[in-house]
């Protein structure tokens, strides 16, 4: 089953709490593909409106005292195969807090099976280190979803297999779109997202911080 969202995170809700002198560092990292990467209307990368940021701003206005790192280490075009050749060398020397997954838009080029390897590859190095991780399921684009859901309910599946958190992303867009947000309304083009779609992304970021309410 999932993480608990009362109790998974905890004790990094607790360290964001601390002031000086017992506070410290806390880094938490985004790995995946152009939508963490801050990508909008391609080639515009516009990081400050993209969910690594606003969730950043997000926590640093709950935790005014902490020293929060956020950090991209997402690459626009990349998929979970790529992102897990370079996981060890670019994403654990940051010696994460907190580890945030996202690749299932560029999964789909790759199948399902080879995403699971890869994903797998990454929570099992993540879990060796004792790094608490969120599993982000896709936000969507404006194609034909039939793939993208199958890779989000993958994602589910490894987050639920793992006990890990997951922010259900296409989840929240589906529901959004359900109560009467035109998809296009989310999306800067046709498959990033803009600010508002971002911002459902930080909405289900932030459930797993105890005590955070949602903005």
């Amino acid at each position: 089953m999932l993480a608990d969202p009362k109790t998974y995170l905890a004790p990094l809700t607790e360290e964001l709490r601390k002031t000086w002198p017992s506070n410290r560092l806390v880094n938490i990292v985004c790995h995946g593909h152009s939508v963490p990467a801050g990508y909008f209307k391609t080639p515009v990368v516009d990081s400050f409106h993209a969910y690594p940021h606003l969730l950043h701003r997000a926590l640093k206005e709950h935790f005014p005292h902490a020293v929060l790192n956020v950090i991209v280490t997402a690459i626009g075009g990349e998929e979970s195969e790529s992102g897990a050749r370079r996981f060890e060398a670019e994403v654990l020397c940051h010696r994460p807090d907190l580890l945030l997954i996202d690749y299932s838009l560029n999964d789909r080029r790759l199948g399902l099976e080879r995403a699971a390897a890869a994903w797998g590859q990454m929570i099992q190095a993540a879990q060796k280190k004792k790094v608490p991780l969120i599993c982000c399921t896709p936000t969507l684009d404006n194609g034909d979803l039939v793939e993208l859901r199958k890779h989000a309910a993958q994602v589910r599946e490894l987050a639920e297999r793992n006990s890990l958190g997951l922010a259900d992303s296409f989840a929240r867009w589906e529901r959004t779109i359900a109560e009467g947000t035109p998809r296009e309304a989310l999306l800067s083009q046709s498959n990033h997202p803009n600010e508002a779609g971002h911002k459902l992304v930080v909405q289900e970021l932030l459930r797993w911080f105890p005590g955070v309410e949602r903005v």
